[in-house]
């Protein structure tokens, strides 16, 4: 069973900048690719950014982006000149075997 953990959330001002953490369970070379996602409510979870064993990085905003720590089994999103609709629950993802893994999320809260 894979756990996830997220970390690293807040209040944080508009402008301002933080990094979320996701401690994986196990090697992160297990994983295909790990995703952050974000979901405010009443509304479906939405990819953020994500990156494949490879190294390879997609993100939906140019003010996010991803990293790995290979030997802590860690991944990480760097977010960068937040905005305030950037107010979210932010989850931890990976799929294995077509099966979802999640965290249980991590609040951020962007004041203007």
């Amino acid at each position: 069973q894979v756990q996830l953990v997220e970390s690293g959330g807040g209040l944080v001002q508009a402008g301002g900048s933080l990094t979320l953490s996701c401690a994986a369970s196990e090697n992160i070379y297990n994983f295909n690719a790990i995703a952050w996602y974000r979901q405010t409510p009443g509304k479906q979870r939405e990819l953020v950014a994500k990156i494949n064993v490879g190294g390879r990085i997609d993100s939906v905003e140019d003010r996010f982006t991803v990293s790995r720590d290979n030997a802590a089994n860690a991944v990480y999103l760097h977010m960068n000149r937040l905005k305030p609709e950037d107010t979210a629950v932010y989850y931890c993802n990976t799929n294995i075997l077509r099966r979802n893994y999640w965290g249980q999320g991590t609040q951020v809260t962007v004041s203007s």
